[in-house]
């Protein structure tokens, strides 16, 4: 079975980390949710808290086909603020799939130099993060093994996307009709 890491940091979109998860689930990947802090309880943009199933230090030496990075703000910026999220994602995307959606490809794989060279997307506004790149105004890039996303409205057909690369694309189109997804 494949496995999926997803940060989870205070001030993360919760529609963009739990969409994501739950396509994934239904994909038939396993799906384990970090927190990017000392305790379980992570408390999201809204301010709704979730309890995630493991602490980044339990999980920084495991290794997943998936690393993803969910948005929002302050998320994004704690999250490029770990120093564990960017060892773990730098590890990753020597030869895993690292995804990443809305503020956090501009503001966590930029800096990390993870975009060098690649086609990538990023929330409107966010750009200024890393301003080395022109961002695509496309609402999901996959370059190589760099998946990004631009936003919430975006994060069921980036799910779809990772399950295709993960699990195949039949797979993929059987999540879709399971929600009855209509793009």
């Amino acid at each position: 079975m494949k496995r999926a890491l997803i940060f989870l940091a205070d001030g993360f979109e919760e529609v963009e980390a739990l969409s994501v998860i739950d396509a994934l689930i239904r994909g038939g990947v396993e799906c384990v949710t970090a927190a990017v802090k000392d305790e379980n309880r992570v408390v999201s943009t809204h301010n709704i808290p979730i309890i995630a199933d493991k602490l980044i230090s339990e999980v920084k030496n495991d290794t997943f086909d998936l690393v993803f990075l969910p948005g929002g703000m302050p998320g994004s910026i704690n999250l490029a603020q770990s120093f564990d999220v960017n060892e773990i994602v730098i590890k990753h995307a020597q030869n895993k799939i690292v995804a990443a959606i809305c503020a956090a490809p501009a503001v966590v794989l930029g800096p990390a130099g993870l975009l060098v060279g690649k086609k990538a997307t990023c929330y409107p506004g966010c750009e200024s993060y890393y301003p080395d790149l022109e961002f695509s105004k496309e609402g999901v890039v996959v370059d190589s093994n760099i998946v990004t996303a631009k936003s919430a409205a975006y994060a069921w057909p980036l799910g779809f996307k990772l399950v295709e690369l993960l699990e195949g694309s039949e797979t993929a189109n059987k999540v879709k009709s399971s929600i009855y997804y209509q793009a």
